[in-house]
């Protein structure tokens, strides 16, 4: 499948924004996502991602494909339901894989449509709304939406960086001011 989505900066107000635009509220979550690296491949450099998604809801390993344009995060995503995330880290560790990293969010859900809109807040980063589709639509007219209500939600720029990369980032720079 491939995920449309795309992120920016959550602006004062943005909830409000959301609820204007008629998008109904789904819920709220808690994620802890803890990332993986290939002991042969660096996804750093190949634009992939695989992690451990744990949630009210339950478990997930997904694996993320290099993103697909130069505006958006779209890339191939391919998930599965883990009874134990505990056993699933142990085998990833077992096969060569290393923790890359850790991220942290509280994230209130909402529909526009065939659109969810996420506002998240993460750990160490602040308030983001991201925009995503997975319809039946071609890709381009799944893109020109979610850049669509992006706009219409007043946000920024379109942020292509994963919260892991933008809080290594945030690390790297606070060891250099040391």
């Amino acid at each position: 499948m491939i995920e449309v989505e795309v992120k920016a900066r959550a602006v004062p107000g943005m909830r409000e924004r959301i609820e204007s635009l008629g998008a109904l509220f789904v819920g709220r979550e808690t994620h802890r996502d803890t990332y993986f690296s290939a002991p042969r491949r660096d996804f750093r450099k190949s634009d992939e991602a695989l992690r451990i998604r744990i949630k009210e809801k339950g478990a997930r390993l997904t694996y993320k494909g290099p993103k697909l344009d130069e505006t958006t995060k779209s890339r191939r995503e391919l998930t599965v339901e883990i009874d134990s995330p505990e056993t699933m880290e142990q085998i990833l560790i077992s096969l060569g894989f290393f923790r890359a990293g850790a991220v942290r969010k509280s994230r209130t859900k909402y529909r526009l449509g065939e659109a969810t809109i996420a506002l998240d807040e993460v750990e160490g980063l602040g308030s983001f709304v991201e925009v995503e589709l997975a319809g039946e639509e071609t890709w381009d007219a799944q893109r020109e939406k979610v850049m669509q209500i992006l706009r219409e939600l007043g946000a920024g720029e379109s942020i292509r960086s994963s919260y892991l990369e933008m809080l290594q980032a945030a690390t790297a720079d606070t060891g250099k001011r040391s």
